[in-house]
């Protein structure tokens, strides 16, 4: 691993980190209502929204209001994405005259992108027209997202309040999060991603003239279709070429903003961030990786603002900064390996000076290794799921890295909110953890954590690997499971549980190799994804409505700080701690074993190498 290669994902750091204050701090003043664009700027726009619906934006919520109104946004936003999914053959702007999903993948697809997970089990450019694409999945992109970013806020509320029986308003928190932050965050993306190429255009796709015409033989055929052949029974060859291909076109740049700034990660093409119309620079290769981790960086930033002690943010954006750079020389270092297999078959891996060597199966080499493997760990430590490499062509422990990311719950950075109230949630497990080893009533912030606290975190931390594993060994169990894996062995049960940890923990990459668009895996992790998001959202919110009630209690010489190295410390521990509790057996049975397998004496397989087990004969 040489310089170069480790100053590209440090100077992203150091962008990161300094851009994340100055929007933290806005973006607290929207919450609050103190910014200058919701008091000048968009009032009138946003009270038009609020009469045209009927909300008082002074009316505050409990949590089970706020929460009742979540789910019924969500459910209804899932009815009506899948309605428009299933009759967009006759609705506008459909050039290509795609047809409607069936009922499968649209229940997918509409739960998909409501929960921000946006997995994708079709070809965007080959299944969707552009008002299903606009309305139905770029909608949901700043709709879920929002969601996500007002769960956390209500949260934060909870540990900043005392003695409140609110945690604030839901249609306000949406309306302000989309017009005031999502939005223009994601038109200045845009702005700069269609200045490096990416279209925006309502043109249908394009037949063009290929630079290279190929020839190639093919059977000729009798008017019934079958194949003729000559007196001797050999079939009658003919000459073909190809000289035309079609290019796919559309509204890219407006979807792929939204889609990073939210990360929500549902490309408009098939091959999502790896496709030069969605991803056509090195430029605009880092532009998105600081898109997907922007947000939940600033989150930080605004909860230490909001509860009044900045230093708790930054301890919070400590922990996932070193979490995540830990990550990605992990996953540098894995790619940046090689394959030993490849070199018994005395394959040169040093791709020169763009890959320094190493693992280039899957790259663009617009990229290389370095880049890939820094977008990697970025969409799969946030709950992105955007990709811009084949994460099945990782090696094994390169794929471990992604997979124990999401499994961990998405916290380091997570997805727009979702990350940081996940992260905080462990906070409170790791305090309560603290009070066990010193016989002390936990407290985080002057709450005390007691019962009712620490069973919500209970059921928001366990129910993801219980869909996660569950979900997993009835998929290779089944026969209508198994028949989606085509590559038997260790790698095969990798993709599997690949997928269900990118489903329930709202993530939406894929190993791919792994046969889904079936009505089995459609339903199966459609469930997954819809539980996996509400399920953790509900008792996050019964925390935030239990710990706004509470007196604020003064510190004292036996309260534990937490804003030093030393809950830093504590709080990555439990992290790994839980992660490695619940899912190293499992790991152990995928990427662990295929990487032991794939290391196993390559000598023996080396057919121009010495037997190591027989001594030399003369």
């Amino acid at each position: 691993m040489n310089a170069p290669t480790l100053l590209q994902p440090l100077l992203v750091i150091a962008v990161l980190l300094v851009l994340a204050f100055p929007l933290g701090r806005y973006m607290t003043s929207v919450f609050d209502g103190s910014a200058w664009a919701v008091r000048r700027l968009g009032r009138p726009l946003e009270s038009g929204l609020y009469k045209l619906a009927g909300v008082d934006p002074d009316a505050e919520m409990s949590w089970r209001r706020y929460g009742f109104s979540l789910l019924l946004f969500s459910g209804l936003g899932t009815v009506f994405l899948y309605a428009i999914l299933r009759l967009q053959q006759w609705l506008p702007l459909n050039p290509q005259a795609m047809a409607a999903m069936t009922p499968d993948a649209a229940f997918n697809t509409a739960v998909s992108f409501v929960t921000n997970t946006n997995w994708q089990e079709y070809g965007g450019e080959g299944t969707l027209g552009y008002f299903a694409q606009m309305v139905g999945l770029t909608v949901q992109n700043f709709l879920s997202a929002a969601t996500g970013i007002a769960v956390a806020v209500a949260l934060i509320r909870g540990f900043a309040r005392h003695g409140a029986a609110t945690i604030g308003n839901f249609w306000v928190d949406l309306t302000r999060i989309t017009l005031y932050v999502l939005a223009p965050l994601a038109v200045g993306v845009a702005l700069v991603l269609a200045s490096q190429g990416v279209i925006q255009t309502f043109a249908p796709s394009r037949e063009v003239a290929t630079l290279q015409t190929t020839t190639y033989q093919t059977p000729k055929l009798d008017a019934a279709g079958n194949p003729l052949k000559d007196a001797q029974g050999t079939p009658v060859m003919q000459d073909g070429k190809a000289d035309r291909q079609t290019l796919a076109l559309g509204p890219v740049a407006s979807q792929e903003a939204i889609k990073l700034v939210g990360t929500n990660g549902g490309g408009f093409f098939n091959a999502n961030s790896a496709h030069p119309f969605e991803n056509p620079t090195p430029l605009s290769n880092v532009v998105q990786v600081l898109a997907m981790l922007l947000i939940p960086a600033a989150l930080c930033v605004v909860f230490g603002e909001m509860v009044g002690d900045r230093r708790q943010g930054k301890a919070l954006l400590a922990a996932m900064t070193i979490a995540f750079a830990v990550g990605v020389g992990a996953e540098l270092a894995f790619e940046q390996s090689g394959n030993p297999v490849f070199a018994t078959l005395h394959v040169d891996q040093d791709a020169g000076a763009l890959q320094a060597g190493g693992n280039a199966e899957g790259k663009e080499t617009r990229f290389g290794i370095a880049q890939s493997a820094l977008f990697t760990v970025t969409t799969t430590a946030t709950s992105s799921g955007a990709t811009d490499a084949a994460h099945d062509s990782l090696t094994p422990l390169g794929g471990l890295v992604p997979m124990l990311f999401m499994q961990l719950g998405e916290m380091i950075f997570g997805g727009v909110g979702s990350g940081l109230y996940s992260m905080l949630a462990f906070a409170v497990l790791a305090v309560f953890i603290a009070g066990l080893m010193i016989g002390r009533t936990p407290e985080y912030l002057g709450k005390k954590i007691e019962a009712y606290e620490m069973k919500m975190v209970a059921v928001a931390v366990l129910l993801t690997p219980f869909l996660v594993l569950i979900g997993t060994a009835i998929a290779v169990m089944s026969r209508a499971g198994a028949a989606g894996i085509l590559n038997p062995g260790a790698h095969g049960f990798s993709e599997v549980l690949y997928a269900f940890s990118s489903a329930a923990n709202n993530n939406g990459s894929a190993f791919a190799g792994l046969t889904v668009n079936t009505p089995f895996y459609n339903v199966l992790l459609g469930i997954a994804m819809w539980l996996g998001r509400f399920v953790w959202i509900v008792p996050v919110l019964a925390i935030a409505g239990a710990l706004a009630g509470k007196k604020r209690l003064a510190q004292t010489a036996g309260t534990l700080p937490t804003h030093g190295p030393l809950f830093v410390t504590l709080l990555l521990g439990t992290i790994v701690l839980v992660g490695a509790l619940t899912y190293v057996p499992a790991l152990a049975l995928g990427p662990v074993v295929e990487h032991l397998t794939m290391r196993a004496t390559p000598q023996a397989r080396d057919p121009l190498s010495p037997r190591l087990d027989k001594p030399a004969t003369r």
